[in-house]
């Protein structure tokens, strides 16, 4: 029978609600996104500080329900329609140089004897975090302009990337069975796509009527269908990011061109109000102070990856978008796309858990990636200041 730690599970809802009461009434006096709040706090109530929550397996399955459904909104909110052509070609380019950087970075730390794997280590630092971005541009307005278009395409591609790179590398036993597993997926996908494509166009009326109901049929579908493809993806072998991922993909397909302005409303009460911030708190409690604790000189490795995070994706922002966008549009660019938190936190954890990356050296990087939350989208918006001008322009 499944033991059940309901205090701990009280401590961790009732922090992620302290954070989000302090961001809300906190007003200019709190210049830090909930998530950074969330991860602070778990921090605070976790077994290195004070000690008042240890995550037990269920509360870890809470957790990672939470991460699946971050993505299946970064999923939700990618509209290849709108980002597609120059946006995603230079998104696609871009990524492939940050890869490149992170690599020889991540080579010449593995030969200082800094890290173990460069793959692991270079892997982290190719990401952006576009999942928790989305929030903080909705709320700046900043999703609908023309830089969130081009902003949109490199966030997608640097989170989607190191998805496929996690499935592909890291997943199974090798590459090759990795890539037929991840083709099998693809094309079960993409039948899912076709199928709630055709079944939404049949019946919207009534999926609209049931939104008023308590019947909620179109928020149960979504659910079904993340949870779903999640366990689909890791019943292969893959990663759970991946189905809730591509769930949101699909579900934005399918709705394309409709008002849905109440499920979107609903879905977010259920993944922002509950899902997403336990797995923030969580991710918080989990973290490893205690290893930079035991060796203090590591400390010195959470700002040289909080400014490695930026050289990474940063290079690619300022050279690539000349062209298409001014000076402190690209800087501005950079800042966002060197956010990292949650592919930093899933990517460290697998590398420990194959004695691939020291705890040290996770801890480090997850130290980096909170702070890079914290500093680089206030540094973004600064460089864009007011400026929301429509998309067209």
């Amino acid at each position: 029978m499944l033991t059940v730690d309901t205090a701990d599970f009280l401590i961790i809802v009732a922090t992620a609600a302290v954070a989000s009461t302090l961001v809300t009434f906190g007003g200019r006096y709190i210049f830090v996104p909930v998530v950074v709040l969330e991860l602070v706090f778990g921090i605070i109530i976790g077994p290195d500080v004070l000690g008042l929550a240890d995550p037990d397996s269920f509360i870890s399955f809470f957790s990672n329900l939470g991460l699946g459904m971050l993505f299946f909104f970064a999923g939700y909110e990618i509209d290849f329609e709108r980002i597609k052509g120059e946006p995603l070609k230079l998104a696609a380019i871009g990524w492939l140089i940050s890869l490149a950087l992170a690599y020889s970075i991540g080579g010449l730390l593995a030969l200082a004897g800094v890290v173990l794997s460069l793959l692991f280590t270079g892997s982290a630092m190719a990401t952006t975090a576009i999942g928790t971005l989305i929030p903080i541009l909705d709320d700046a307005d900043q999703i609908n302009t023309r830089f969130g278009k081009y902003l949109l395409a490199a966030g997608a591609v640097g989170e989607f990337g190191p998805i496929l790179l996690i499935t592909f590398l890291f997943s199974t036993d090798s590459p090759a069975e990795s890539g037929l597993v991840l083709m099998a997926f693809i094309a079960l996908a993409v039948g899912a796509a076709l199928l709630a494509i055709r079944w939404v166009g049949i019946g919207w009326e009534k999926f609209e009527v049931s939104m008023e109901t308590s019947a909620q049929l179109p928020i149960r579908i979504a659910v079904v269908l993340i949870f779903a493809l999640a366990y689909l993806a890791s019943d292969l072998g893959l990663d759970l990011l991946l189905g809730g991922f591509v769930a949101g993909v699909i579900v934005r397909l399918a709705l394309k061109g409709r008002e849905v302005k109440i499920l979107e409303s609903k879905l977010s009460a259920v993944g922002y109000g509950f899902l997403i911030p336990f797995f923030f708190v969580v991710s918080g409690i989990q973290f490893d102070m205690s290893a930079l604790v035991a060796d203090p000189s590591r400390w010195l490795l959470v700002p040289v990856f909080f400014l490695l995070f930026l050289v990474v994706r940063g290079v690619p922002a300022m050279t690539l978008y000349r062209k298409v966008l001014d000076f402190r549009d690209r800087a501005s660019l950079a800042f966002f796309s060197a956010t990292e938190l949650p592919l930093v936190v899933a990517i460290t954890t697998i590398a420990v858990s194959e004695d691939r990356m020291r705890t040290t050296t996770a801890a480090a990087l997850v130290g980096a990636a909170v702070l890079s939350t914290a500093i680089y989208p206030l540094l973004g918006l600064r460089m864009r200041g007011s400026t929301a001008e429509p998309e067209g322009i």
